[in-house]
C-alpha cells in the first residue's frame, strides 16, 4: 500500500467548501449590488466588471495558496514517512544483530558443551 500518493481528503473538501463559499460569497453580493446600486446601467456594468476582475484575480490567489499549502503538507508527509521508515529499518538491523548475536553465543556454548563431553 502506497500511502504517499495518497492526499489527506479533508484538504480536498476544504479546497471544496472555500471555492463554493466564494462562488456563493460573489453571487450575493452582486445581486445586492444590482439592486441596490444608486448609479446608471453603463456605470454599474463597469462596476461589475471590474469587481468581477478583482474576484477572479482573489480567487485565483486563493486557489493558488491553497494548493502551495496542500503541496507543503504532502511533502511533510512524504519525508516524515521516510524518515519513520529509515528508523523502522535500523530498529530491524539492530534486532538482526542481537539476535544473530544470540545464536552465535548459542553456537558457541553448543560447542563447548559437545567438546566437554
Amino acid at each position: 500500500m502506497n500511502n504517499e500518493d495518497q492526499e489527506p481528503k479533508y484538504h480536498n473538501n476544504n479546497f471544496v467548501s472555500v471555492l463554493f463559499s466564494l462562488l456563493i460569497g460573489s453571487l450575493a453580493g452582486a445581486v445586492t449590488m444590482l439592486l441596490l446600486a444608486p448609479q446608471s446601467g453603463k456605470e454599474t456594468r463597469i462596476q461589475i466588471q471590474e469587481k468581477g476582475i478583482e474576484l477572479r484575480d482573489l480567487t485565483t490567489e486563493m486557489v493558488e495558496d491553497a494548493m502551495t499549502q496542500m503541496r507543503l503538507d504532502r511533502n511533510k508527509l512524504t519525508m516524515s514517512g521516510r524518515k519513520k521508515a529509515q528508523e523502522l529499518i535500523q530498529q530491524g538491523q539492530t534486532l538482526v544483530v542481537d539476535q544473530l548475536d544470540r545464536v552465535s553465543d548459542a553456537a558457541q556454548a553448543g560447542k563447548k558443551a559437545i567438546q566437554s563431553s
